[in-house]
């Protein structure tokens, strides 16, 4: 199963992409152009039997932002235009997004969304919950490697944040051996690392004075955020004064990070279709419009011959 990071991905096709690329009104395709070529190379590449794009419903959830304010705070739109929390898109991105949405639905291929709640959060509890097959998670997105892991049906993370050309594609020995967190437990243990270490693109500061390397040394050294915690108030755990006084310092800062880093995994996810991956479009005579209103027909056709070429997996 391949579960999409939908924003994520349209977002780095955008960049990726000249906007000099139009439909023949006019308007900016290079997004949708990007992500179809995108979803076709992972479909050839993986022959995945079934799919998901996961949307974010609420890109800056409302629990997250009463634990720590500064979540994403730097992302929202501050124009006068824009509506309370609307997050800051290009503009010429937002109207490609409903183009993208249009050519999954006559392509046949499955969005997922939960109410409140970000596209994090659907790929956790999708991939979390999933008891058939083997699941790549794709997304630009470092927070979701906490969920790798090798028991059946195993996780993995393809890690696409410098482009799918240079994707990375971790397992748990793999986030292990490149963040420095253990091996038994590396998902959890990757987001206790974020936890302490912060992260600037979400507005989660961290723990003043903690940064990469010692957030993993520690989570090594105690196995998890909540045994490091406790340590601190224990005088015979190996932990030096220094780092025990930066803890309690953020004693009230760790209690609402975690669970603003740690994606929820029991979501109620509402998915547009069947996430079965059909062998060819839903729509075709829809799909072939869309190729042609869009400036799109070579992607797309990617993408056709790429459900094709999966049917009997």
């Amino acid at each position: 199963m391949l579960l999409l990071d939908g924003a994520s991905l349209w977002f780095r096709a955008f960049h990726a992409i000249p906007e000099k690329i139009t439909a023949p009104d006019g308007r900016p395709v290079n997004a949708l152009r990007g992500f179809t070529d995108m979803v076709a190379s992972l479909i050839t590449k993986h022959t995945p039997a079934r799919l998901v794009v996961c949307l974010d419903l609420n890109w800056r959830p409302d629990f997250r932002v009463a634990l720590v304010p500064s979540y994403k705070a730097h992302r929202l739109d501050t124009s006068a235009e824009a509506g309370p929390g609307a997050e800051e898109v290009p503009d010429t991105l937002t109207p490609q997004v409903e183009m993208i949405l249009e050519v999954l639905e006559a392509a046949g291929i499955a969005t997922g969304g939960a109410d409140g709640l970000e596209a994090d959060d659907v790929l956790g509890t999708l991939a979390t919950t999933e008891r058939t097959h083997e699941t790549i998670v794709v997304s630009g997105d470092r927070d979701l490697l906490q969920l790798v892991r090798d028991a059946p049906p195993p996780i993995r993370v393809l890690y696409v944040g410098r482009g799918l050309a240079k994707a990375e594609l971790f397992d748990p020995a793999g986030v292990a051996a490149k963040y420095g967190v253990p091996q038994d437990n590396a998902g959890r243990a990757y987001a206790d690392m974020a936890t302490l270490r912060g992260d600037a693109s979400d507005g989660l500061p961290g723990v003043a004075g903690i940064g990469d390397k010692s957030a993993a040394m520690l989570i090594s050294r105690f196995g998890s955020l909540e045994e490091l915690r406790a340590a601190v108030d224990r005088p015979d755990a190996d932990l030096a004064q220094g780092i025990r006084a930066k803890l309690r310092a953020a004693a009230d800062y760790l209690t609402a990070a975690a669970p603003v880093v740690r994606v929820v995994c029991d979501a109620e996810v509402h998915l547009s279709r069947p996430d079965t991956l059909p062998g060819a479009p839903a729509d075709p005579a829809r799909l072939h419009t869309l190729a042609e209103s869009y400036n799109a027909t070579s992607p797309i056709t990617r993408l056709i011959t790429a459900l094709t070429a999966t049917q009997g997996n």
